[in-house]
This record gives structure tokens, sequence and C-alpha cells, in this order.
């Protein structure tokens, strides 16, 4: 088929990492632009775009490139204010002409300079101090003549809920969100053409204490960022004429008390519904606040994405009144309540779990989590708008059954747009995987928290280093770590460090360097050019990632080995006691060591790709440097680490720390003998969990990987799921088996970074994987296993849907593959040594199945490596009180893997006990009926 065919056409070109080109915050934005379907061979060789300013000037530039994301301005800067629409067109390689243009996308840059700003800083001076009801700051504008355009720039200091007359002007929550205040504040542009009217019009914004001014950290400090709340406000108004009136906040403005007594992101909302709003104002201060630091967002606000109503309404054993949403959110709730008496108190106090039939509040520690309302008489809706809660139940007091009309769970999330599923035979993997994507939506509020509840809430490194690739195959996040990035940038100390959370609410010792901490400098931007094929974020961060590992090299020293001082280690390490999480069997020197020889890598690569040739070569010998300072310190000739944990070898084999083929033969080895001790139970905390499953497909061990993903027992990712959990915990054992709370002081069950395991199942279970930044090329190379009889990912790259799926039947292989225009995928079906190489479109394989070879069942290894004889030799082993779980049974055995399987029935009981004949006979039977080994 000649071109240009009709069935290639761009869609709308988009600008930067934004899924709308209002309010732009650069003058001169990337552009990136799908193609939905092109003829097979097509491959993009130029691209033709048109600018068309709000004159109707038109400005055509032709840019001969193969290249869809994220693809330089080609016209001029643009100005404050500035209004157009782009669109696109592009050619084949074979040059026989131009597709379609796409439609236009409209474009409108907000304000880019401080000089822009003619509103200040205004602060009520004598309401809304520390203490007192949230103030409400007030201004009037008068106009004349038809209204044609009109935007509102806005932010504060503190949170603001900002309305003209009387309606909200954005859906937005928590504005303008967390930064680091004192180097970066963001503002946000709004159209309120339709909110305005000719005559007297009010300009209202409440302010809340936020971030900025309430408590932070577990120490009870508030007013961190300072105690004056401030509101910042800048309205623009295009009348039909051409005139442009311009109003902002000054000291004309006037301030008053509202009706919210209290608020505070930990301790709740107190809210006055009797309020009456005519009461007198008073003055306003004008503030000298810099406004260099104001920054246009790169990611979407904070929204109500969801609701979820109530479940269950019932009372708890010692009668109070309980609700189930069902599900562990983060936001808060609206409760409908009718017949209400004028200053009925109503108190809503939220919890993730229920411990003994009561609302288990001892995991929120100081945190009160608590929505109090004064009632009007009549019915009314209860609903804070400057707080937020993690929760499943609700306890509710001061109202009764009768008077609730409806509950419903609002949910909070950065507004970030979905981008990947997955799907797979057992159902238990599913809700694991839902449960991951739950708790990146609860944690994901503006920064990436580590937990939604409790007195901490704070954007800690360690848990978004692990968990970026997952959180960049389930929504566009890029914009949003783009924007943390940004902030951690900006706390980083002058000699590298980089803060434990970002941005910096504990204000901890100077100089921290924390191994897997710190490294989210280099590791989250890597990521982002990884997954989202931007080249920016590097460049922007790229100070950062080497200011970052010239510290941690400057600690290691000449020799490249990073010991001594504090680390956080393998932490949550399972075998760690709840009062000590840092107590890992992994060495904290070796978790270091290996994290400096992965952030020198980092640089290095990132150097390369910015064409910076003399840090690419610096960065690589300190790599080499460290990992040779690595295999010294901890690696045996043989290959064994000197710290035989899951973790050491983990970190060892998945970043290539060990010298020879020989080293990386028996660390695999020795990783699956461990992993098979453990009984197939986790043994690993934040470092080594989202690399344990990865390290076994390394060595060869696959199925072990499985194993170790559908254990039941605890500590296992599925024993959360058989516990109901609908989020990922904080701990393997967040709550025990008998019902009750760990006993640990953090204990959390809304905490991602466990979840991380989730990269794992999209790149090996299902087998999508980017192979090139942005998934230009695809890497598909499912690995099935664990009886799962089917898999399927999707994911929306930047080119488009990318998607695999595979399912097993009746001995064939049946293998599904959708590449987006743009793109092209390897493909390695199993049992194939040589991947086939596909365009865009659709691709489908039937094969047959490649049957496992057997091995016969000669040692105990090969008895636990069967997961049928397993299962019933653990299950003779517990009916006969012999152990109390399959792990018991595997630790007994951890020194006999090579014995001969007819041994088991000696080995089996505990030491010096013999047991029973008749279970001896059965344990013999189990053995000698024992089929093969797959392997």
């Amino acid at each position: 088929m000649p071109y240009p065919s009709p069935t290639v056409r761009p869609e709308p070109v988009r600008f930067e990492h934004a899924t709308s080109g209002f309010g732009i915050g650069s003058a001169s934005p990337r552009l990136s632009w799908r193609i939905p379907a092109a003829p097979e061979g097509f491959v993009q060789s130029a691209v033709e775009l048109e600018l068309t300013d709000e004159a109707g000037d038109v400005v055509t530039e032709r840019v001969d490139t193969s290249e869809q994301v994220l693809v330089a301005w080609p016209f001029p800067p643009l100005g404050s204010r500035a209004r157009a629409s782009v669109r696109a067109r592009v050619a084949g390689q074979d040059g026989s002409g131009w597709s379609d243009w796409s439609e236009p996308a409209a474009l409108e840059t907000t304000l880019l300079d401080a000089a822009d700003w003619s509103a200040r800083f205004v602060s009520p001076r004598t309401v809304g101090g520390i203490g007192q009801p949230a103030p409400i700051v007030r201004g009037a504008v008068e106009l004349h003549g038809e209204v044609v355009r009109a935007r509102l720039h806005v932010t504060a200091l503190g949170l603001h809920v900002t309305s003209i007359n009387g309606e909200r002007v954005t859906d937005e929550e928590l504005a303008p969100g967390w930064t680091s205040y004192a180097h970066r504040l963001r503002f946000r542009t709004h159209d309120v053409t339709a909110l305005l009217r000719e005559g007297p019009n009010t300009i209202e914004v409440l302010l809340g204490n936020g971030w900025y001014r309430g408590r932070l950290g577990w120490d009870g400090q508030r007013a961190l960022y300072g105690e004056r709340l401030a509101a910042l406000a800048q309205l623009e108004v295009t009348h039909a004429d051409g005139t442009v009136r311009t109003f902002g906040t000054d000291a004309t403005w006037g301030a008053r008390a509202s009706g919210v007594l209290a608020d505070d992101l930990y301790d709740g909302q107190t809210t006055d519904l009797r309020w009456d709003p005519s009461g007198a104002e008073g003055p306003v201060d004008v503030l000298d606040e810099d406004l260099g630091r104001l920054v246009r967002p790169s990611g979407p606000p904070v929204r109500a994405v969801a609701e979820v109503p109530a479940v269950a309404l019932f009372r708890s054993p010692s009668g109070r009144l309980l609700v189930d949403f069902g599900q562990n959110v983060v936001g808060w709730v609206r409760l409908r309540v009718r017949g209400g008496a004028a200053g009925q108190r109503v108190t809503v106090r939220h919890a993730e779990v229920l411990e003994r039939g009561e609302l288990g509040v001892r995991p929120l520690r100081s945190a009160e989590a608590t929505d109090d309302y004064l009632l009007v008489t009549g019915d009314a809706v209860l609903e804070p708008s400057l707080t937020f809660h993690g929760f499943r139940y609700a306890e509710l007091s001061g109202v009764d059954e009768r008077q609730i009309e409806s509950a419903t769970a609002v949910v909070l999330s950065s507004d970030l747009a979905p981008t990947g599923s997955f799907a797979c035979s057992d159902r238990d993997v599913e809700t694991l995987h839902a449960n991951v994507v739950r708790s990146m939506r609860g944690n994901f509020l503006d920064v990436p928290t580590d937990c939604p509840q409790r007195d901490e809430r704070m954007g800690w490194t360690g848990d978004i280093q692990i968990f970026a690739p997952t959180a960049a195959f389930l929504a566009d996040c890029s914009g949003f770590l783009t924007s943390w990035l940004a902030d951690l940038a900006a706390e980083q100390q002058p000699d590298g460090s980089v803060p434990f959370v970002v941005p910096d609410a504990i204000r901890g010792p100077e100089g921290p360097a924390a191994a897997a901490w710190g490294d989210a400098a280099t590791v989250v931007p890597w990521v982002l050019y990884e997954r989202f094929a931007d080249t920016g974020v590097l460049a922007a961060q790229f100070e950062s990632m080497r200011a970052w590992t010239d510290r941690i090299a400057g600690l290691a020293g000449k020799d490249g080995l990073w010991a001594g001082g504090f680390q956080f280690g393998d932490w949550l390490d399972p075998a760690a006691p709840p009062e000590d999480p840092a107590a890992a069997r992994t060495d904290p020197d070796l978790v270091a060591t290996a994290h400096l020889v992965r952030s020198a890598e980092l640089v290095a690569r990132a150097a390369e790709v910015l064409g910076r040739d003399e840090e690419r070569s610096r960065y690589t010998d300190l790599a080499a440097t460290a990992r040779d300072a690595f295999a010294r310190e901890f690696v045996s000739p043989s290959g064994r680490l000197h710290n035989d944990a899951p973790t050491a070898y983990a970190l060892a084999l998945v970043w290539d720390l060990l010298p020879t083929p020989e080293q990386r033969a028996y660390a695999g080895r020795r990783l699956a003998d461990l992993v098979r001790a453990a009984g197939f139970r986790v043994a690993t905390g934040f470092v080594g969990t989202p690399l344990i499953t990865d390290a076994l497909t390394v060595a060869g061990e696959p199925d072990l990987a499985y194993r170790l993903l559908l254990e039941r027992g605890c500590p296992s990712w599925l024993y959360p799921v058989t516990m109901g959990a609908t989020t990922i915990w904080e701990r393997w054992d967040s709550m025990l088996p008998d019902g009750s709370i760990n006993p640990g002081q953090m204990t959390s069950f809304n905490h991602y970074a466990l979840g991380a395991v989730a990269d794992w199942l999209h790149r090996v279970v299902a087998g999508l994987a980017p192979a090139e930044p942005g998934y230009r090329r695809i890497l598909v190379r499912p690995v099935p296993g664990g009886g799962l009889t089917s898999a399927a990912a999707r994911h929306e790259t930047p080119y488009g849907e990318a998607a695999v799926a595979w399912r097993r039947s009746e001995g064939r292989f049946l293998l599904d593959v959708e590449v987006p225009v743009g793109a092209r995928a390897s493909v390695h079906l199993p049992g194939s040594a040589t991947a086939v190489e596909v365009g865009h479109g659709r691709h489908h394989w039937d094969v047959e199945e490649v049957a496992p070879q057997a091995r016969p069942v000669r040692t105990v290894r090969d008895v636990i490596d069967s997961p049928g004889l397993w299962d019933e030799l653990v299950s003779v082993a517990v009916e006969a009180g012999l152990a109390a779980d399959s792990a018991v049974v595997a630790g007994r055995l951890a020194p006999y893997l090579d014995a001969p399987a007819s041994a088991l029935p000696a080995l089996v009981p505990p030491l010096l006990r013999p047991a029973p004949d008749a279970v001896r006979a059965r344990l013999e039977q189990i053995v000698a009926e024992a089929p093969a080994v797959p392997s």
C-alpha cells in the first residue's frame, strides 16, 4: 500500500508530561505524539510540526527524526500567557508522502517569570494563628463589560481551598501540595471565566495548616516552615474589547475566622457547621516573600479519584458503632446524617484494621486521625477538606444508625493516569497485585510517602528507590517523580548527602549517607529515563546524581569499600525483632558497597547518554574499584559470600558483583539452597525483596522464585492476602496469625515498598519489559512456572499500548503480543535459543510447550524441589506433631540437602527424637513413591 495511508494519523501532540496543554510552565515544552495505526513496516522518518498562535499566524518546522517522545520544541520560545495550538504530521522512511495532520492541541503558558506577578502574599493579622480556627482571606473584584477569558494563578503558605462567588475554582485537594517550600513552592493556573459575573465578585481563600504549619514527624514538631499562613492569588481578566485587568492579593484584602475550628493532617479536622459567614473582617499583612521560588507543577494535583461506599455498619463487642469500607484507602469519610440537632457533636475516628473487634488505633502512634463536627438543625453532609487519613474502618460517635443516611470513603491521590495492568491464573497473586496498586494510589499523595495513617507520612527515599520501576509501570508518574527529584536536589546538602526523607521534614544529622536510601538520587532518575525516555530528567538531576556518588565514594576511600557509619541496611528483614528493624541478616557494609557500585554505574550511564565522556570514564572506573572491593572483602574464591544471607546473594547476582562465571554459578546454587532452607518463606527486607526473585531467575532457578512468590505461610507476599489484606503491609507480619497487631512501633498496613515484586510479575511472569528507553524496543520474555496456566500484562508506553498475554493449554504454549507504532519487540519463546524480532501490530504464536527435563528424586534437595512431594511430607510431619510448619521442617533439613532422600524419615523429627513407627513408615512410603522432579 503506498504512503501516505489514511490509517497513518498522529494523535494530538502532548506537552512535556502533562495531560493537557493548559497552564504549561515551560517556554519551550517538549512534544510527544502517538501514531495509533500504520501499515506493516511503517517507520517514521520525519515530522512536520505546525504552530498557530493566538493571532492566527502559522509557523511550520520539519524535523528529520524517528523519535516520537519528548522531541525538542522547534519553534521560538513562548512568553508568559501565550496561547497557541500545535499539530503534527509524519512521513515514513520510503519518502512517499506525509500522513494526515493530527487534531490541533491547544497550548497556553502560565506565568513564567517572577516579574509576571503583581500580587503579593497576604497573611491574616488578627486571626488564623497557631491553635486558632482556620482563616479565610477575602478580596472583592468589580467587573464591567463582558468577560471573554479569566485566569486565576494561586498558591499558599499552607493549604488553600479557593472559591469565587461561593464556587470552588478547582477540584484539586490539599493544594498546593508539599514541596521543599524554602526552594520550590508550586502554584497553579485555573480557568475561572465561568465563575465571574458583571458587577461585584468575591474571591475567598480558606487556609489550612497542612504540611507547612501542621504537625510533622513523630516528635510533635509543628510550624516547620513558618508560623504564618498566607495566600497568593492573581486574577487576570480579558474583556470583549481586548482590555486586560489584573487583580491580586494585597493590603486591601481582609481576613476572618472560618468554621474550621482546628485542622491538622495527622490529627484531623474539627468543623462547626453553625458558623456564620457574615462576621467582621480584620486586616491582612503583606509579606515579603521571594516569588522567585514559585514553580509550575510538573505532575497532576491531588484529587478525589474514587468513592467507596460502606459495605457494613455494625457494633463492636464494646458497643461502639463501626463502619467498614471493605478496603484500605486514603482520604476521608463523607457522612450524610439526617435529623441533626444544633450543637450535636459527631466524631469520626479512623483506623486501618480491627483488633479483637475494636478499632485498631495503636499503629497510629500519636496521630489522632479524628474528624469532629458540630451540627446544625436538620440534615447535613459531614466532610473535611484540610486533612486526610489512612483507613478501612471508622468509628462513629455522637450519632446512631437511624441518623446515618450514607457513609462513603472519598479516596484521595495524585491524579496519575493508570498505565499498567497484570492478570494471571492465580487469584491470590492477582489480589497481591491489586494490593500493590492500591498502596501506590494511597501513598502517591503529592509526594511518595511511606504510609498514610500514622504520625509520619513522609517521602522516605529508600521506599521509592526500590519501588520506582513498579510505579513507572502502573501509572504515569513521570511528572510526579520529576517534581519530587527537584525537591531531592534542593534538599541535598553541600557535601552531596541526601536526606532520609524528601522534603526533609525530620532535619536529621548533618551529612546523612545511608545506602539504598540516598541512592534514590541516582536510581529514580535512571528509572524515569529507562521507562519514559526522558533525557531531560537525567540532565536536570545529573549534578545531584554525581554529588551523591561523590559523597559515598569519599566515605569509601581509595579502596572503594564503604564500611562503618549509620546504615538502615536490609531494613525490616523478617528476622529482625520488632523493636530493631535494622538488625538484618545482611552485613550493612556489604549493602553499602554494593550500592556504591550501583550508583557509580548509573552515573556513568547517565553521563554516556548526555555525552559527558569525562564523567563517564571517571564513574566507570569508580564502579570497577568498588566492585573489586566488594569481591575482595565479601566473596570467597568459590563464590560463597562471607555474609551468607539471601539479600547478599541477590545483590551480588543481579548487580553482577561476582568476578568469575564459576563464582556466579556457586552463588546461584547457594542462594537457591538458602531459599529452600527457609521453606520458601521470605527472608529479605527492603533491600533484598525487590531483587530476590530476579536473582533466582538469573541463577536459573525460576521455579524456586515461583515457590517463593506462591508461599502463603508467614512471612511471604501472599500471607497478608490470606489474612484479608487489601494493601501492602509495612512488615511481613504487620498482623500476626492470631489477628493481633504486631507489637512493633512501626506497623503500617499500607506501605508499598515490599510490593516491589510486582515489577518481576510484569517483566518476568508476564514477560513485558523495556529493552530500550521508553519501550522503543520491548523485551518479551515470559518465564512460565509455578503451575500458572496464564499471565498477561498491558502497559501504556510513551508510544502507545504494549501487551503480552500467554496461556498453556493441552501441551501448547500460546503467546499474544501487541506492539505500538514506533516500537519494536524482541520475542523470546520458552525453550527457543533465538529471539524473533517484530514490528508494530498484533502477533500470535502457537507452539508446542517444552516439557521440563525430569531428574530422579535422589536427595533431600530433590524432595524439597518437588512441590507435591514436599507438601505431602510437611503435612505428615505437622499432623504427627513433629514440626509446626513447613519452615520448621525446611530449617531442620537445611544441613542435609545433599543427603539421600531415603534418610528423610530420620531427619524430619526433632533432634534425638525418633518418629513413631507409623509416621516413619508413611515418610518412607512417600519417598519411595516419589515421582521425578522437573528441572
